[in-house]
């Protein structure tokens, strides 16, 4: 499927519109109507080698996918590739891109492809309508992000690792 994605401009500044996109532990506060169970896989949520596994609403289905930074071009570019539905068979990737906009205007460009070798797979992306779904759903990731960035006001609470230490230590 895809590549699906969406673009938008948001009033700040790329770094700090880079900062929140490629922090993970954030990433549920903007992608939560479409993605769910969502949870780190390191205690590391920033940089190359972040991870993260969630459940991505796909009708009729939901599959889990793993997700993990493997570029990060800080204040433009972050690449995430991961592997999701049945046995983790079904390659991903998805590429944020922060560009400078027309005065103090961040663009912002979001694109997430599968690549399923198994026609099955194939097959049922397609029945499904998943691409014009995640592409809506991704328009909506962004318009949140905008909203969060611009209005400052509401604190964004941080996911912690999936099986992290339950006693209070200070690392989420």
């Amino acid at each position: 499927m895809g590549p699906v994605g969406a673009e938008l401009e948001i009033d700040q500044q790329r770094e700090r519109v880079f900062a929140l996109i490629a922090d993970l532990a954030l990433r549920p506060s903007f992608t939560d109507h479409f993605v769910s169970e969502f949870r780190l896989t390191r205690i590391e949520s920033r940089g190359v080698g972040a991870g993260a596994r969630f459940r991505l609403a796909l009708a009729p289905r939901a599959i889990w996918i793993d997700t993990t930074v493997v570029e990060s071009e800080p204040p433009h570019m972050l690449v995430e590739r991961g592997r999701g539905g049945r046995s983790n068979r079904i390659p991903s990737t998805t590429v944020w891109e922060v560009l400078e906009g027309a005065g103090p205007l961040s663009k912002v460009r979001v694109s997430f492809w599968t690549e399923p070798s198994n026609p099955v797979d194939r097959v049922l992306e397609k029945l499904s309508g998943a691409g014009l779904r995640l592409e809506r759903d991704w328009r909506r990731a962004l318009e949140r992000l905008r909203e969060q960035l611009e209005s400052e006001g509401q604190p964004r609470e941080r996911v912690g690792v999936a099986g992290g230490n339950a006693h209070a230590t200070g690392i989420p």
